[in-house]
């Protein structure tokens, strides 16, 4: 038998349920990483105009990726075609009274929501499906999951921002914590004269957010003297960008000998990865994965991890990485391309690499070769196509950087290390005075080579 919820009024879900001069509620947080035995329900408004370019079904079916990477089981999917979104409840009030149902003969305890929800909205789903039930959205879902895989001390403080800006218009009397566990404690704390709860709850988060915006822009500081630093030693940077579990870690592995460790999880990786790789001509370029990215992809998670995601703007060239095997690849690339674009990475030399080729059969390989010409496959996991890929990341890099021919002297050893190291030689010959090389590097490896520059 599935659990009963106390008597509600479907008449009534509809009223905002937080009036002013309401008393804020107590309710346990949205997040449901600490309680992985949740069961789920998940519910989507098919409107036909979504900025995403997932179908509502596709979409609902990626949520339960999402869940799974967090332990969630799904018991089951509900989806409603309406012109536009149910101000006061997301859905309609005959599919609310099929998710009541729902709730109850799966007896599940979550219900988590495809689009991002107002609090009017989560509340008045509560009120509709029992005070024991946490009514969440994707957004949430989705912090949720970067706060579980955040390692390091820069994950971790823009999980936590990320969570604050999100949380702050949705407070409801629920964050008295964060004065003991963030502020430094609760001792000589006191409400204003005639300030409510809420309001110091809202105050609280605020100036939580603003301290972890200061310590953001210290490491963001740091991170811009390391970009620096290899900005000046010449080295040509590729970066990977794709969709979550398009196997960037794995081909960044694959690439580079590296062991960066892996895993068959949505937003497995969070934090930025450099490793050094050496193409067909033994020049050596730096190639970097980053968090991937996702059909609605939070904003508030797009700019937590902005300094992050600045190693995507400022490399050299873009790979693109996508699942070959997935059915929406068209879609996940759009995706990319949206978030690209917010974080104005728009400017790369860019290349889009299809991934796991190994998954392909030889019908779709002919399908997506002639929807994308210029794409290379490879499969990360058995090696095919890497060479080809290397020798393209060379072709781009070569073309991008126009040919200069120097003569080094004899005694000067580290500018020929130099040249094959940071930069391609596509001739090289000795005279009586020193090694005569043609050679196609950037800047900063042109200019320390700038002396011995010869017509």
């Amino acid at each position: 038998m599935g659990k009963k919820n106390p008597t509600t009024n479907m008449d009534t879900v509809e009223e905002d349920l937080h009036d002013a001069g309401a008393e804020p509620r107590q309710k346990k947080t949205h997040h449901i990483v600490e309680n992985i035995r949740d069961v789920a329900i998940l519910v989507g408004v098919d409107t036909g105009k979504s900025a995403a370019k997932l179908s509502a079904s596709e979409s609902l079916e990626e949520l339960a990726r999402l869940c799974e990477t967090l332990g969630v089981t799904v018991a089951d999917k509900l989806i409603q075609k309406r012109e536009r979104i149910h101000p006061g409840t997301y859905i309609g009030k005959g599919k609310l009274e099929e998710l009541v149902d729902m709730v109850n003969t799966h007896e599940a305890n979550t219900v988590i929501c495809d689009d991002e929800i107002t609090q009017r909205q989560q509340g008045n789903l509560e009120k509709a499906l029992g005070e024991e039930i946490v009514v969440m959205d994707r957004t949430a879902l989705i912090l949720d999951i970067f706060a579980l895989h955040a390692t390091t001390r820069e994950g971790k403080l823009q999980v936590e921002l990320a969570t604050l800006q999100y949380e702050l218009p949705r407070l409801r009397g629920k964050w008295t914590h964060l004065e003991k566990e963030k502020l430094g404690g609760g001792v000589g704390f006191r409400f204003g004269m005639g300030e409510s709860q809420l309001e110091a709850d809202r105050r609280l988060a605020r100036r939580r957010i603003g301290e972890l915006s200061d310590m953001l822009k210290k490491v963001e500081a740091e991170r811009k003297v390391q970009r620096g630093r290899r900005e000046r030693s010449g080295i040509y940077r590729v970066a990977l960008a794709g969709y979550t579990n398009a196997g960037k870690s794995t081909l960044l592995n694959a690439l580079t000998h590296s062991d960066v460790l892996v895993y068959d999880k949505l937003f497995a990786t969070l934090d930025a990865t450099t490793r050094e790789m050496e193409l067909p001509s033994k020049r050596k370029v730096t190639v970097t994965d980053t968090v991937g990215f996702i059909s609605k992809l939070p904003h508030e998670l797009v700019q937590a991890f902005k300094s992050t995601l600045e190693e995507v703007c400022e490399a050299d060239l873009l790979l693109d990485i996508c699942d070959g095997s997935s059915d929406q690849i068209a879609e996940q690339i759009e995706s990319v391309a949206q978030v690209l674009e917010e974080i104005d990475a728009q400017t790369n030399d860019n290349l889009l690499v299809i991934n796991k080729s190994d998954l392909i059969d030889p019908g779709r390989r002919e399908e997506l070769t002639a929807a994308y010409p210029e794409a290379v496959f490879v499969s990360a996991l058995t090696g095919d196509g890497l060479l080809k890929l290397k020798e393209r990341i060379e072709e781009i890099c070569v073309a991008s950087q126009p040919p200069v021919r120097v003569l080094i002297p004899f005694d000067r050893g580290d500018l020929v290390q130099l040249a094959y190291d940071a930069a391609s030689v596509s001739e090289e010959s000795f005279t009586e005075e020193g090694t005569l090389m043609i050679v196609q590097a950037k800047q900063p490896v042109i200019s320390r080579l700038e002396e011995f520059i010869v017509t």
